[in-house]
């Protein structure tokens, strides 16, 4: 395995040749993004948004992954906790054309970079759907889904479900999600 030099340029062969890494390492413009893995709760959470997506991406015959390489553009790779794209199971990355849906769990340490950073990231690769799952304060244990449809070069929200409500849309795909269940109380 590959030395994490802060000082180097990285381009995306040497991203790619890390192999596996422990921690969450994304490759945005020369840099390394590294954070830690993701909580218990997160995971879990992470694990029943799949559970919930998956049967719907596949009816539509779409594929629905968590936590893969996703190029948005060339040396620009990025983790997200959700992806439904249209492509195969080959493969260590999908391109930014296959990809149906982005969906990002926010987390006390990554709110911020879920809700600007990522969104921002995402919106000028032109994914056309992103589903930003929020924790709400004070309880960490309660969500609210945002699905954001991009216009022009901006997301804006086009449905939302808080605790308690169900988030229903027939775009990108037909899917529901019942917050209740991703509580898993």
């Amino acid at each position: 395995m590959n030395t994490l030099d802060p000082d180097r340029a990285w381009d995306e062969t040497s991203y790619l040749a890390l192999g596996r890494t422990p921690d969450r390492t994304e490759l945005v413009d020369g840099c390394l993004r590294i954070s830690p893995a993701p909580s218990k709760r997160h995971r879990q959470l992470s694990f029943l948004l799949m559970s919930a997506l998956y049967p719907a991406a596949r009816s539509a015959g779409l594929n629905a992954y968590e936590a893969i390489n996703v190029r948005l553009r060339t040396d620009r790779i990025v983790i997200p906790d959700l992806v439904v794209a249209d492509t195969d199971n080959e493969g260590s990355v999908t391109d930014a054309a296959e990809v149906v849906l982005i969906c990002e769990i926010t987390s006390p340490s990554n709110a911020a970079t879920d809700r600007l950073l990522k969104m921002q990231l995402y919106a000028a690769a032109r994914f056309s759907w992103y589903l930003l799952v929020e924790h709400e304060l004070p309880n960490p244990s309660a969500v609210t889904l945002r699905l954001f449809r991009l216009d022009n070069e901006h997301y804006v929200e086009h449905v939302t479900a808080a605790k308690g409500y169900v988030l229903t849309t027939d775009q990108p795909f037909w899917f529901t999600l019942d917050t209740a269940a991703l509580l898993d109380e």
